[in-house]
């Protein structure tokens, strides 16, 4: 899953990157409020962490501008604590508001909950993913297949969901690298194929029926095949 950060502490926003990427989000960042609403506006999200106090334009803007185009998860992070901001915050379209400082834990606590209730209302839920006998419930990070747990690393677990959510199509290695690693391709590297073939002993090679597919010279797609 993919969030964007808008924050101007650079700290703060570097220990939230790490923090979220080691559970396995894909995560950007962006210091200002014009930067940071091209980036909402342009960029696919799943949620989107949002400070009000930032350069350029406020959180508030942000969010309004945001609601206009848009229903992405918005929880707002901020260092005020009235209640007439949290209102403002909540009036203009966010999710939640957390308070500054807070602990990671509750942090991550609280992107689970706005996305189960994200999931909630929209159509199907994109929390539990399934293809076949394949099933991954994203709040609890867990996947099962017939049944099965599968031991998954972070990494492999963030591959899989990107493959599962968008199942059918070929999904080449530069996607890949930018939408799991966060990286620019390197042409020299065969990290991709690596972490491929390690998810692929753990998906498919227990099971008769194979599901994740190499398409030669194009990238990778998981599908049911008759």
């Amino acid at each position: 899953m993919r969030i964007l950060i808008i924050e101007d502490e650079r700290r703060l926003a570097a220990y939230l990157q790490k923090g979220l990427a080691e559970n396995g989000y894909v995560v950007d960042v962006s210091p200002d409020g014009i930067d940071g609403r091209h980036m909402a506006l342009e960029g696919e999200y799943d949620l989107i962490l949002l400070d009000v106090m930032i350069p350029g334009i406020d959180g508030f803007s942000v969010l309004e501008q945001l609601r206009r185009h848009k229903n992405t998860p918005v929880l707002m992070l901020t260092a005020r604590d009235k209640v007439e901001d949290r209102v403002r915050g909540l009036r203009a379209g966010a999710d939640d508001y957390l308070v500054k400082p807070f602990a990671f834990s509750e942090l991550l606590a609280r992107i689970q909950a706005v996305l189960r209730r994200g999931g909630a209302a929209g159509a199907g839920d994109p929390l539990h993913l399934h293809l076949a006998d394949l099933e991954l419930d994203l709040a609890s990070r867990k996947a099962h297949r017939g049944g099965q747990r599968l031991d998954l690393t972070a990494k492999e677990f963030t591959l899989l969901s990107l493959l599962l959510r968008r199942q059918g199509q070929i999904l080449s290695r530069t996607t890949l690298a930018e939408q799991v690693w966060d990286m620019n391709f390197d042409s020299d590297t065969n990290v991709i194929e690596v972490a491929i073939r390690r998810l692929r002993a753990k998906l498919d090679d227990p099971f008769p029926i194979k599901l994740l597919h190499t398409v030669r010279g194009m990238g990778y797609v998981l599908e049911l095949r008759q």
